[in-house]
């Protein structure tokens, strides 16, 4: 299993190798939009730190989910864990959308749902034959597709709302059946969903990764080679990534200084702040917040 893992590429989005593109904690698209790209196929893939929920109002997929392939038509949900093996291979008519969700938000509404976030971590496809219950997701993903594109007052608490509405309708969807496929058990996808917990409550602390890994019970050696393996990244890279959406975060949603933010961040001085985010993202922060 390992040595299929290894071969098996990490994307950061969607058919990409390329950064989290937005400062939000999700991306909404149609699946059109990203799939005519691609050819209308996206080859097996997993993300270490994104989950996927695909709404398919209509058209046709074969769904690859580890090792299987299935042909299916909508109106469809499909749940993609983060570690999943997946792929996708489209219609040209498809109808819908894909939203991913960056591990802090997965993991909020995991909390939230209590039970019924359960559902967030299984691989699974569920066919909506209701057609009211079909009618009424369809019409909550377009609210979503819609907020997500505009700069309203409470976007951010709305769209959580939205998502969060979105999750027990799939929770509710999975009670009736089985999912047909769940992810594979892997000691190391473990260890690093309890790294990523780590860096989510500690991140603005900037610990070391000699810490974090102690608190793992492993050293930092075994940490960053189960990193590269499973997540692609080395585990300072993980570590820089979630400071870089929290940096893009405030400097696109709050009005805080750059000072403000590199010192609610944990840098040292403003200056070191600015070479760590001109480093990774090619602009200086305040060129970064006017783009936005």
């Amino acid at each position: 299993m390992e040595t299929r893992q290894t071969a098996v590429p990490v994307f950061k989005l969607y058919g990409e190798t390329r950064h989290w593109p937005t400062p939000d904690l999700l991306h909404c698209e149609s699946i059109a939009d990203r799939s005519r790209l691609h050819d209308w196929h996206i080859r097996p893939h997993r993300h270490a730190d994104l989950l996927h929920l695909l709404h398919i109002r209509d058209g046709e997929v074969t769904l690859h989910l580890e090792g299987t392939d299935r042909h299916l038509k909508g109106p469809l949900l499909i749940a993609v864990p983060a570690m999943t093996i997946h792929g996708f291979h489209f219609s040209k008519d498809i109808g819908g959308h894909i939203i991913t969700l960056a591990q802090p938000l997965a993991g909020y509404l995991s909390d939230q749902l209590e039970q019924l976030g359960e559902v967030l971590g299984r691989a699974a496809h569920y066919p909506l034959a209701d057609q009211p219950e079909a009618e009424a997701i369809t019409a909550l993903v377009m609210q979503i597709d819609t907020e997500y594109r505009r700069p309203a007052e409470g976007r951010d608490p709305l769209l959580h709302a939205l998502i969060q509405a979105l999750a027990v309708h799939v929770a509710r969807r999975a009670e009736r059946r089985r999912p047909i496929l769940a992810r594979r058990h892997d000691k190391g996808q473990d260890h690093l969903q309890r790294f990523q917990a780590l860096i989510d409550a500690h991140y603005a602390e900037q610990p070391t990764i000699e810490s974090l890994a102690s608190r793992l019970g492993m050293t930092s050696a075994h940490l960053n080679t189960l990193c590269r393996r499973l997540a692609g990244r080395s585990a300072l890279q993980l570590l820089h990534e979630r400071l870089l959406l929290e940096a893009k975060r405030q400097l696109t949603y709050t009005n805080m200084t750059i000072s403000q933010v590199s010192d609610a961040l944990g840098f040292s001085e403003p200056a070191y702040f600015t070479r760590f985010f001109k480093r990774h993202t090619g602009d200086s922060p305040k060129a970064f917040r006017q783009r936005q």
